[in-house]
């Protein structure tokens, strides 16, 4: 099994007690270059460094991930791999690709992630900003995904995102807590708790 662990924006000691776990007891440990090795240095320093290049070349990253999903895959199915990555491992990093290039050349791989402190939120702590209200957040490129929180009314709500051209709906309720629900698709509930997410992605 491969389990990418964000590691947050830095700090050593802004890595969740999951993550550290992790990283202890894995079988083998992956950082995509020796910043993040740097940062679980307090918890592993038998890791390998893998190269994941900050370049415009699409082509060479492609070839790198491929490279680097074989490199991994023989150690996550025969135990726990940790891939460690900066920041959270689902918010515009490469774990989402290397994942994918595993799934379609080793399908009988699992693959899972653990959440860690993303640069949006340690960015107000940093920074001494308090963020309320509606926000956006990119990369530069075109809206493509939205997330609303407290959404009381899922079904109302993703019909009027229906009207945007979103197409795709997950909602997770009580997330970590007692009583998680995870809804897809078109069986969104009419009402949901407080302590509700609603993504919405544009598949064109």
């Amino acid at each position: 099994m491969l389990v990418g662990v964000g590691i947050g924006p830095g700090d050593p000691e802004l890595l969740t007690v999951r993550a550290v776990r992790l990283i202890k007891e894995a079988d083998a440990v992956f950082v995509p270059g020796r910043v993040a090795g740097a940062i679980i240095a307090p918890y592993r320093t038998d890791v390998q460094v893998l190269s994941f290049p900050m370049t415009d070349d699409e082509d060479y990253i492609s070839r790198c991930i491929e490279e680097n999903a074989e490199t991994i895959a023989p150690h996550a199915r025969s135990g726990l791999s940790v891939f460690c990555i900066l920041g959270d491992p689902n918010f515009y990093g490469t774990f989402s690709r290397l994942t994918a290039v595993l799934t379609d050349r080793h399908p009988d791989i699992a693959c899972a992630t653990v959440p860690g402190i993303s640069a949006i939120t340690a960015f107000a702590s940093a920074a001494g900003v308090s963020v309320a209200g509606g926000v956006g957040v990119s990369d530069g490129s075109p809206e493509s995904s939205r997330l609303l929180l407290k959404v009381k009314r899922p079904k109302e709500t993703a019909d009027r995102l229906r009207e945007e051209g979103f197409d795709e709906f997950v909602l997770v309720e009580r997330m970590y807590m007692d009583g998680e629900r995870i809804c897809r698709g078109d069986d969104l509930p009419e009402e949901s708790s407080y302590f509700s997410v609603l993504f919405a992605r544009k598949n064109e």
